[in-house]
């Protein structure tokens, strides 16, 4: 009898610990969104950076991502998207979707970056941007005709709208394929953000191939 109690008490015990284990079980570093947002290039597995320049993580996470961007697989499309939170956020943002539209941000994301971060420049006024991207080798007046222009008003509520969508709180904030929204802090530092990028990219790339069977 007394060795029947015994067993029980550890059966009990082991039942316990698993049921302790279940619930101190990690949540996902990643939140899949109820409602997808289409990606801009259908047939390419999308991966989103939402930043902004005035933030010193974005600065931060800037060495980082720049080399795993540029080793990406063909069938991935990178973007990276202006969060407009208002005030110097919504100037950045219109200032990088001009550069883009114009064809130079990526000559000259780095100095912008820098200048903001390292050299303290506000660049939160149209013209103040103009004489700074000026002697980065950009035109000025088309800078100028370019930001206040039809085309980047419907950029600037297109990034606007696919915040929304993605409902992000922060940057930087990472999407992969319109699903899945993580950022560096719940993916555990920088580069455990780009390997969980990875990892869903493969997952979302091994989910195509299995639909297409």
């Amino acid at each position: 009898m007394r060795n029947l109690i015994i067993s029980a008490a550890l059966v009990a015990a082991s039942l316990f610990g698993v049921t302790a284990q279940a619930a101190e079980a990690p949540a996902a570093p990643y939140v899949e969104l109820a409602n997808p947002v289409p990606v801009a290039e259908p047939g390419k597995i999308e991966v989103v950076e939402l930043f902004w320049y005035g933030c010193p993580h974005c600065y931060a996470f800037e060495p980082v991502i720049n080399p795993w961007v540029e080793k990406l697989p063909s069938d991935v499309n990178f973007v990276r998207i202006p969060a407009m939170f208002g005030g110097p956020w919504d100037a950045h943002g219109q200032m990088f979707l001009t550069l883009e539209a114009m064809g130079v941000e990526h000559k000259v994301h780095a100095a912008v970056f820098e200048a903001i971060q390292k050299q303290h420049k506000k660049l939160t006024d149209k013209n103040e941007m103009a004489d700074f991207l000026a002697t980065q080798g950009v035109d000025k007046d088309k800078f100028l005709a370019t930001f206040d222009s039809f085309a980047i008003k419907g950029q600037i509520v297109k990034a606007r709208e696919l915040a929304k969508k993605y409902e992000i709180t922060g940057v930087p904030t990472m999407i992969v394929n319109g699903k899945y929204r993580f950022d560096i802090g719940s993916a555990g530092g920088a580069e455990q953000a780009l390997q969980l990028a990875d990892q869903l990219v493969a997952k979302e790339r091994a989910a195509t191939k299995a639909a297409a069977n």
